[in-house]
Formats: C-alpha cells, sequence, structure tokens
C-alpha cells in the first residue's frame, strides 16, 4: 500500500468568520488537502456551504487541492457549479444518485477526480463496477451530517476490502475516511491501507484560541503516528 499519506483538514470544523485565514494556516502547517462538506439539509440532517464558498476559497488563493464531498441528493445540477468553483476532487454517495455510472462521467467531463462515498452500514457492491473510473474512495467512519462523531471500529474492516479490491486491480486511486480520525487513532488507520485522512475537529479543535501555531503541533502529531504505519 501507498507511504504517501495525506492529511485533510475538513472546514467543517473552521471558524467561517475567518475561514481564508483558517485555511492558509492549516496548509502552511502541513495540511495537503482543504476537504470541503457539503449537506443539503436533506440527504443528511446539517446545512453546511455550496460553489460560491469554494470560489471563495480559490479567489482567497488557495491552490491546495479542494477535495469536495457531497452529501446532496440528487448531486448531478451541482456537480458543474463546483467544478467550475474549482473543485479538485468531488465525490458523492451512491445512493443520491439515480445512475451511479452517469454522475461518475459528468464529473469526468466537468474536469475533476470522481470519487465514491460510502456511510458506515452501506454495502460496497458497487465498487465492483465502478472501481477503475474512480479517484478516489471515500469512507465515512461516522454517521454524516454533524461533525465531532466518534470513530466507528468496524469501518476498519470496509477499509481493508477496499485496499485489497485497488491494490488488486493495480490502480492509483486514493483510499480515504472521513470521522473521528485523531492522533488516538491514526496509525491503525493507515495500516487498515487508508493514505488520505479527514480530521477536522482534531485539527481545528486544537487552535480555539485562534493560534495558528497549534496547527503546527497536531498536524506534526498526526505525521509522527504515521511514521509507524
Amino acid at each position: 500500500m501507498s507511504k504517501d499519506f495525506r492529511i485533510a483538514p475538513s472546514i467543517l470544523s473552521a471558524n467561517f468568520a475567518r475561514l481564508g485565514e483558517e485555511v492558509d494556516n492549516v496548509l502552511a502547517a502541513g495540511a495537503d488537502i482543504v476537504h470541503f462538506d457539503v449537506m443539503d439539509n436533506h440527504y443528511v440532517p446539517n446545512l453546511t456551504i455550496g460553489p460560491l464558498v469554494c470560489e471563495a476559497l480559490r479567489k482567497h488563493g488557495v491552490t491546495a487541492p479542494i477535495d469536495v464531498h457531497l452529501m446532496v441528493k440528487p448531486v448531478d445540477r451541482i456537480i458543474p457549479d463546483f467544478a467550475k468553483a474549482g473543485a479538485t476532487y468531488i465525490t458523492f454517495h451512491p445512493d443520491a444518485s439515480d445512475h451511479v455510472d452517469r454522475t461518475i462521467a459528468l464529473i469526468r467531463e466537468c474536469g475533476c477526480k470522481p470519487g465514491l462515498v460510502f456511510n458506515p452500514a452501506t454495502p460496497l457492491d458497487v465498487l465492483e463496477y465502478t472501481l477503475d473510473k474512480l479517484d478516489m474512495v471515500l469512507l465515512m467512519s461516522v454517521n454524516p451530517g454533524f461533525g465531532g462523531q466518534k470513530f466507528i471500529p468496524y469501518v476498519l474492516d470496509k477499509a481493508r476490502k477496499v485496499r485489497q479490491m485497488i491494490d488488486a486491480r493495480g490502480l492509483d486511486i486514493s483510499l480515504e475516511i472521513d470521522g473521528g480520525v485523531g492522533t488516538g487513532n491514526i496509525l491503525e488507520v493507515a495500516k487498515a491501507g487508508v493514505d488520505t485522512f479527514v480530521a477536522g475537529s482534531a485539527v481545528f479543535g486544537a487552535a480555539k484560541d485562534s493560534d495558528p501555531h497549534r496547527y503546527d503541533t497536531v498536524i506534526g502529531a498526526l505525521r509522527a503516528e504515521l511514521k509507524n504505519a
């Protein structure tokens, strides 16, 4: 498996009154990807942000990959808007699309990298037919809708299965996990085959006093754990 680990802080836990500065600070501290959670109060019980915020981050000067996780239903209508706004990856839940293959193709046609997202209890069956068309598989290790939840351990078994599928086909696909990841479990998650780690509360929650240097500390601690993987 890949040792090229990537840290993807979720801006869901950031201070939205200072969002551009917050993103600048976590990237300067060593984060690799900006994880962008989109919720519609329909597919999931919460309402967050849309393409205008993604576009604003690009205009602010953010050049790092932006990983847009669509927790919306239906998904196809909003995909071109996020592509135009500067998304790098666009991931969606297969049960939120009437035609999964078509949605994957739409993301690719819009110039973005497609990915599928699986909730903790959602089967992986659809990957049998779609894996070779993806750039990312995202496993939710909490039920989506809110930040700060506890990690669901059985998702590690799913991670091992997806890693086996990716490696068996010789594909170059990111395996990402989102929910309850921190210094206490990131090593175990990495050993299950994950290479990209969404961390919201663990990163942004470490700097409630608005001291950006604390991002260096927490991201450094995550990296230190990963050295043992």
